[in-house]
């Protein structure tokens, strides 16, 4: 079945950075559209950034424009999100998922995601 693991995510000071791993099984990693997405405190998930299946074509939130690298490594079925010059709003859980190139549809369920916490 489709697996989905995240990891990376911790507590780091404001201006800080992390990097998120997404290790996937179950499925054709390399033919699949993938999309970070997180999920705050009360509020709705939103999409952070999408990368189309050969890595070719990537695009981000307004909000993380910048600070965020989306990237992926088809040979070793994971899909990473590097941030940089983190802000307390960024305080989310980070899920991955399969989705569609512009990332607004995604597919399949969710995993457990990592927790990314900003805080000084």
């Amino acid at each position: 079945q489709v697996q989905l693991v995240e990891s990376g995510g911790g507590l780091v000071q404001p201006g800080g950075s992390l990097r998120l791993s997404c290790v996937a099984s179950g499925f054709t990693f390399r033919l699949n559209h993938m999309s970070w997405y997180r999920q705050a405190p009360g509020k709705e998930r939103e999409l952070v950034a999408v990368i189309t299946s050969t890595g070719g074509s990537t695009n981000y939130a307004d909000s993380v424009k910048g600070r965020f690298t989306i990237s992926r490594d088809n040979a070793k079925n994971t899909l990473y999100l590097q941030m940089n010059s983190l802000k307390p709003e960024d305080t989310a859980v980070y899920y991955c998922i399969r989705s569609s190139s512009s990332g607004v549809i995604h597919f399949g369920s969710w995993g457990q995601g990592t927790q990314v916490t900003v805080s000084s």
